[in-house]
This record gives structure tokens, sequence and C-alpha cells, in this order.
């Protein structure tokens, strides 16, 4: 099974995020958090830095929008440019729809579920999602110590998907000694923040948590 990582730029330097990036060229995609401070109590950034990341960058973004209405909003991140746009289960109208709308603007549909949000809304639809992200710690903030219990609800995803060309994220939490509990869990993809981006080295953290995942 593929191995993923993505850091995560809430932990970099928000003044110097495209010399962030350049910093870890042997991340697989970079995790763009975008917060409205409506869905969670938390306000990042949107399109136009999303935008404007993409024009600094050739490591493909991973756009998860903490946002209401992201049944509005979520196609034009695709639009932009974004390799995959995640979207909350809570906060969409219709997810399927939704989904639909990103593929159809060209990038793989996420799905992302809260730790308090069973799992089935997803499973029903499992086919019409390209990635399931189980959060591994209450969205809206890094930095959060890994929820252990969460572990269960990716194990039920990783049964569902089988071996079917969905992804599996986690995020929360990631970091040396969490990601080979994620991984014996089946998740593939794995958002790590402050792991890396606290380290000296950050392309060097890509990479031990990469060995780990693998190992």
């Amino acid at each position: 099974m593929v191995v993923r990582i993505e850091p995560s730029i809430l932990s970099a330097d928000f003044t110097a995020l495209a010399a962030a990036v350049a910093r870890i060229p042997s991340a697989d995609l970079v995790h763009v958090d975008v917060m409205d401070n409506h869905f969670v109590p938390n306000l990042t950034f949107g399109l136009p830095m999303v935008q404007r990341l993409l024009e600094v960058t050739d490591l493909p973004l991973d756009v998860h929008l903490m946002i209401d209405d992201p049944d509005r909003w979520a196609p034009g991140f695709a639009e932009a440019g974004a390799a995959v746009v995640t979207f909350h289960l809570e906060a969409a109208s219709d997810a399927v729809a939704t989904a639909r709308a990103i593929r159809a603007a060209g990038a793989r549909a996420g799905v992302a579920v809260k730790p308090d949000t069973a799992p089935d809304g997803v499973l029903a639809h499992l086919g019409e999602f390209d990635q399931v992200l189980v959060m591994t710690v209450e969205p809206g903030f890094g930095g959060q110590a890994f929820r252990p219990e969460m572990l269960a609800k990716v194990e039920a995803v990783r049964r569902a998907i089988g071996d079917a060309d969905v992804w599996l994220q986690v995020d929360g939490g990631i970091g040396p000694d969490t990601i080979r509990e994620a991984r014996a869990a089946g998740a593939d993809t794995f958002v790590a923040g402050s792991s890396v981006f606290g380290d000296e080295d950050p392309d060097a953290a890509v990479r031990r948590l990469r060995d780990l995942a693998v190992g």
C-alpha cells in the first residue's frame, strides 16, 4: 500500500509560506487548512492564498475545508488547481453532489468526519469519494494530542474501502510516536504539522515519518 506524507502548513510560518513549502521537497502533498471561524473557531486563509501557493510550488495541494457551506465553495478550489479538495460531512448539505462537483472540476474529492461523527454517512456513498479523512483531533487548531480511540473508526473505514482507490487519511497529532498505530489501523495518508515544521530539518522529518509508516 502506498504511503503519503502531507505536511500541514498550519504549523508553518504564515509570513513565509513559500519558503516553508520549499523546505519539504520529499512531501507527497502539502496540506492546506482553510478555516472560516464559523465551522471551527479559527481563521486561516482562503482561495487567494491557495492560488498563490500553487504559483510557488510544484507539490500538489490537498485543501482541507473547515468551512460552512462547502457545497458552494469547494469546487472553486478544485478549479484553481488543487489536487485534492476535502470538505466536512457535517457542513455539507449534499455531500455526494459536492464530491461530484469537485471531481468535475478536476480534483480528487475528499470527505472528512470529526471525532464525534460516525462514518456511516460516508460509507453509504463510498464510491463517490476519492479520500476519507478521519480526524484524530477536534479540527480547528494544530498541536493537539492524538486521540487513540479514533483508531477503531480508521479500522472500520479501511474495511469498507478494501482495495478500492480511496485514500484513507488521518489528521491530528500525527508524529513519530503515533504514525505506526495509524498505519496499522489502515491509514495510508498522514497529515503532520508540528512534527514536521517544528523540526530543524522539516524534510528529514518527512522522510522519517515515511520510513516509520512503511517499516
